[in-house]
This record gives structure tokens, C-alpha cells and sequence, in this order.
């Protein structure tokens, strides 16, 4: 009888690299379509809940003005956002399809890993489990290396990219907390799953800014009102973020790196 379990062994690997493709393929549209500057003119909050009082949408209409490209006249798109902006805030839009959509360009924080090195890493993890399954453990410790390796040069990469921006601190106060509802209490789990996250306000340009962060708490009160958080200003960009470069990143990426070389030592060894 076939042992089936072997086939576990790439479902991390196929997952990995579907969502690198994902990323790649927004990657390389918002790259061919470009980005403009443009600025917030109206911005509304949009509560909708059903008849059982459950919030089904949450968003803020942001209307942004700004000068098209290619005609050289004034525009207005209205974008659904999950984040409040003042009127008056620069912000950059990104054209993500042909049809004229566009989202925000904030800075991207998320991802420490390019959407490229996500879909190789995903590659990679299927080649271990390709080679694992054969019984070829040369090859599979040397797709390890390369694992290692890759994703210790992407992390001191990307420590070395924001530590090169230069960004600036920025003080803001929190003045509110945005409560979203992720879950109703059931009969199996009780209680309502609830996450907080801090609105803070901030003075750049002589404006006054309104900004939702990405940061969240399952506690309302981690985020007292009042209470002061740095943020950063690329000045280049022109973008807000939260974080600056974190130094743990480069240590765990340069053990990773070593972990890698060491794997390839051991192979060279044993060959």
C-alpha cells in the first residue's frame, strides 16, 4: 500500500510558493502602472451592520484629488481604506489594474521578504521534500543551505534598506482605539473576539494628521488615550511608518546565513 504521507511533506512548499506568486504578480503591476501623489479631500466612516446588530462592513470612503499623468487634469477617485486619513494628507495611489482602480501606497511593513524570495523559498521547500521523499539527502541538505542562506541575506537586506532611509521620528498621541469585531461568542466559544487598534494623531508639514496603525491588542486598554508612540517619516517616499530598523532582524538574520554556510560545509565534508 502507498504510503501517502510522503505527499504531506510538500504542502508547505506549494503554499509558500503560491503566495509568493500572489505577491509577485501585484508586485509587478503596481511596478508596470506607476504611483502619482495625490491628496485626501473627504474622508467618511462607514458603519454597516445586519439586522442582528453584527458589523458587516467598516471602512472609511477616502476621496483623493490628484493630477492624471497623462492628461494633465485634475482627478477625483474615492478608494475604500481601512485606515482614517485627514483632508489635506499627502498620500501616493497605486494603479493596480487597467480598469483604473487604485489603492493607497502606505508603506508596505509586512513583508521582510521580497515577493521574488518567497516564491524561490517556496521552490526550495518543495525540492527538500522532492528529495527527502527519494531518499537523496545530499540534495535536500543543500536545498536547506540554500534556504537558510536566502532568508539570512533577505532579513540582513532588508535591515540594511531602512536603515538606510534615514527616517526620521516623529511623535504622535493616541486619541482614540478602533474596535474591530473579528467573531460573535457561540455556543462552543464563549465571549466576542474583539481587536483594538490605536488611532493616533500627529503634526507633519504644519498639518495635522489623523493615522489608524497597523499595531493591535486584544486588550482596549494596552493603547491608553493620550499616551505618546514614535513613528518615522521617509522623507523620500513621503511615508509614515511604524518601525524603524530592528536590530534583532540583522542578528537573526546573520545566524541564519551561518546556519546555511554550516550545512554546506557538512556537505562538502561528507562528499
Amino acid at each position: 500500500m502507498q504510503d501517502f504521507t510522503q505527499y504531506f511533506l510538500y504542502i508547505p512548499g506549494i503554499v509558500i510558493f503560491l503566495l509568493g506568486s500572489g505577491q509577485v504578480r501585484n508586485w509587478l503591476t503596481s511596478h508596470r502602472h506607476g504611483s502619482v501623489a495625490g491628496l485626501v479631500v473627504r474622508c467618511e466612516h462607514v458603519v454597516k451592520k445586519d439586522k442582528k446588530d453584527r458589523e458587516v462592513f467598516n471602512y472609511f470612503n477616502t476621496t483623493i484629488e490628484y493630477v492624471n499623468p497623462k492628461t494633465g487634469n485634475k482627478e477625483i477617485h474615492a478608494i475604500k481604506t481601512p485606515t482614517e486619513y485627514a483632508v489635506g494628507q499627502q498620500v501616493r495611489l497605486t494603479k493596480t489594474s487597467d480598469l483604473g482602480n487604485f489603492v493607497i501606497n502606505d508603506a508596505d511593513e509586512s513583508s521582510v521578504f521580497h515577493p521574488v524570495a518567497v516564491m524561490l523559498g517556496g521552490a526550495l521547500t518543495i525540492l527538500i521534500a522532492l528529495w527527502t521523499n527519494q531518499g537523496n539527502e545530499i540534495y535536500a541538505m543543500g536545498s536547506l543551505g540554500l534556504l537558510f542562506m536566502g532568508a539570512g541575506v533577505c532579513l540582513i537586506y532588508n535591515y540594511v534598506s531602512i536603515s538606510r532611509m534615514g527616517l526620521k521620528s516623529l511623535e504622535a498621541e493616541i486619541i482614540d482605539t478602533y474596535k474591530r469585531q473579528i467573531s460573535k461568542s457561540t455556543k462552543i466559544l464563549r465571549g466576542d473576539k474583539i481587536i483594538y487598534y490605536p488611532v493616533v494623531k500627529y503634526e507633519m508639514n504644519r498639518n495635522e494628521n489623523i493615522m489608524c496603525l497597523h499595531v493591535n491588542s486584544e486588550y482596549e486598554k494596552t493603547f491608553p488615550i493620550g499616551d505618546k508612540i514614535t513613528l518615522f517619516y521617509d522623507e523620500k517616499s513621503h511615508q509614515i511608518r511604524e518601525n524603524n530598523a530592528k536590530p534583532i532582524q540583522l542578528i537573526v538574520g546573520i545566524l541564519l546565513f551561518a546556519l546555511g554556510v554550516a550545512v554546506a560545509l557538512s556537505i562538502t565534508a561528507a562528499l
